[in-house]
């Protein structure tokens, strides 16, 4: 990829030609203008001539695919850093080799200094059980250790970190040598976080928006709340990204309002909501996702946080604040509780006015025909991570262990949410699963349930598009004239179509199609590399050749 530069100037127009321009404005466009930060024409090679002796910089894209940047609607930004940076056990194999990793990681702290670390998933190893207090304890060199599952809804800890916390052993979700859950999690997350410097901090959030600008996403839905991280987590992040040179993101406040004055905090505090995870209910992985029927593993049916009363309450006064509201629910019943409550939201609103709020509900993995339905009545956003599937679905993963195997085939439906008209945007839910939104889309498109696949084009539009629509934005997301200039350059293979009716085709390079191509995603195949991140015109990553 070459570049030339005609003249300097404030606001740099900027040409790129020679490759290929993913645009609905013309499937066939090879080139690009941006002018102050957003696009201003896309067309063919032999038109781009008459632009070259205007612009402050040309940029010859040798065949580079030009799309928009992605954008994540689900990530927790100093998590996803510290995992990138310190102690991740998502890749250890056993719980031998988690311990390990452990003792290795922990040897490098001074004693008594508090250790984080993340991604354990005995789900995953021969051993089928979560490390003990006694081998965390013996593997930290008793240092205080907080270590979270892979779905950070509950996690082990080391009896130093527990002896930082008076009165643990009271609050609900402790239990002496089993992972802590609920209010006693939170506890010790607020101990182990307390220990984190602003500088660490800083370093944890740099690093994560720098990996995600690497991988061609333009914008994060950072998802906080005080059950989660901070204020101080919060704003500084916010702050951060104001600052420029970093992917845009949208932050969202998880925390229940239940007048004027919470809705205008939650303002203060610069969110775009008081959404996210505001938890209706935990994970499947650990047994606190909210279920209408016992889990198939343990006797019990999980965890509600909200029920459909608060759920409405929260829906009414955000509507009313014009405050984008929403909610954490993956278990069928709290999703049944969702839609129960935002139905008396409406009823007391308004459907128009509830539907104009687009608020949204993150993960939606147990859904019924009915509370599709309702998700499509309301305007639901879904705002839904493929990944998980990819990672637990399938006949032998873990939501068959927890549900059954019949239960398990429910979930994440997304073609039946998309054939409803449910507005979906795709996330990673980082560093639950990582940032990898090519990936992301692949595991979409060929969902572990075959009925559930969408196409490739529909969930690429959903980790575009989908994520500012998520927003409130409907001009953005797409590489057309107006738009915002958020892209992404990227070195790939031969673009194809996929086909509407797989008794055609599957793909088609027929390029009459008249429908823009996308990469061959088929599993197996080399994922696509990003050559640089744009936003707002602004180059914020370049990959170093």
């Amino acid at each position: 990829m070459t570049e030339s530069t005609a003249r300097d100037g404030e606001h740099r127009t900027t040409l790129l030609r020679g490759g290929e321009v993913h645009s609905p404005a013309d499937p066939f466009a090879t080139a690009m203008v941006v002018e102050r930060g957003h696009i201003a024409w896309v067309g063919s090679e032999g038109a781009a001539d008459a632009f070259a002796d205007g612009v402050d910089e040309i940029i010859d894209l040798e065949g580079a695919l030009v799309t928009p940047a992605f954008t994540d609607a689900h990530v927790h930004t100093t998590s996803t850093g510290l995992a990138l940076t310190g102690l991740d056990l998502t890749r250890a194999r056993s719980l031998a080799e988690a311990l390990a990793l452990v003792r290795k990681h922990s040897a490098g702290h001074p004693a008594g200094a508090v250790v984080i670390g993340h991604g354990w998933d005995a789900a995953r190893w021969p051993e089928r059980r979560h490390p003990s207090r006694a081998e965390l304890d013996e593997a930290s060199g008793a240092r205080p250790l907080y270590l979270t599952r892979i779905d950070v809804h509950s996690a082990v800890v080391t009896t130093a970190l527990l002896d930082l916390v008076p009165g643990v052993a009271e609050l609900t979700g402790y239990r002496p040598d089993a992972p802590l859950t609920g209010a006693a999690h939170h506890a010790v997350r607020r101990a182990a976080h307390a220990a984190i410097t602003p500088a660490q901090r800083e370093a944890a959030q740099r690093a994560a928006l720098e990996h995600a600008a690497s991988l061609g996403i333009g914008t994060v839905h950072e998802c906080a709340g005080p059950d989660i991280s901070d204020e101080d987590d919060f704003t500084a992040l916010l702050a951060l990204a104001r600052s420029g040179s970093t992917p845009r993101v949208v932050g969202y406040w998880a925390e229940a309002v239940t007048d004027a004055k919470d809705a205008r905090r939650v303002r203060e505090l610069g969110a775009a909501g008081a959404a996210g995870d505001l938890f209706v209910d935990g994970s499947l992985g650990s047994h606190t996702a909210c279920l209408h029927a016992p889990y198939a593993d343990a006797a019990h049916t999980g965890t509600a946080h909200l029920d459909a009363a608060a759920i409405a309450a929260h829906v009414t006064v955000c509507t009313e604040a014009g405050l984008q509201a929403g909610f954490h629910a993956i278990g069928d019943a709290a999703l049944t509780a969702v839609v129960e409550g935002v139905r008396a939201a409406a009823q007391t609103l308004g459907l128009a006015r509830v539907r104009a709020a687009r608020h949204r509900v993150e993960h939606a993995e147990m859904l019924t025909p009915e509370t599709i339905a309702a998700f499509a009545e309301f305007a639901l956003t879904a705002s839904v991570q493929p990944a998980f599937d990819e990672a637990w679905g399938g006949e032998e993963g873990m939501y068959a262990q927890r549900l059954g195997a019949e239960r398990a085939r429910t979930l994440n439906p997304y073609a039946a949410l998309l054939r409803a008209g449910v507005p979906l945007a795709l996330g990673s839910d980082s560093p639950v699963t990582p940032l990898d939104p090519w990936g992301t889309v692949r595991a979409a498109a060929f969902h572990r349930t075959p009925e559930h696949r969408i196409s490739v084009r529909a969930a690429f539009t959903a980790h575009t598009r989908g994520g500012w629509r998520a927003t409130g934005r409907d001009d953005a997301g797409v590489l057309v004239p107006g738009a915002p200039a958020d892209y992404a350059l990227w070195r790939t293979g031969d673009l194809v179509v996929q086909a509407p009716d797989d008794r055609v085709a599957r793909w088609s390079t027929d390029p009459r199609s008249g429908t823009p191509g996308l990469p061959d995603l088929t599993p197996g195949n080399e994922l696509p590399l990003c050559l640089r991140t744009v936003v707002s015109g602004q180059t914020i990553w370049t990959h170093q050749m």
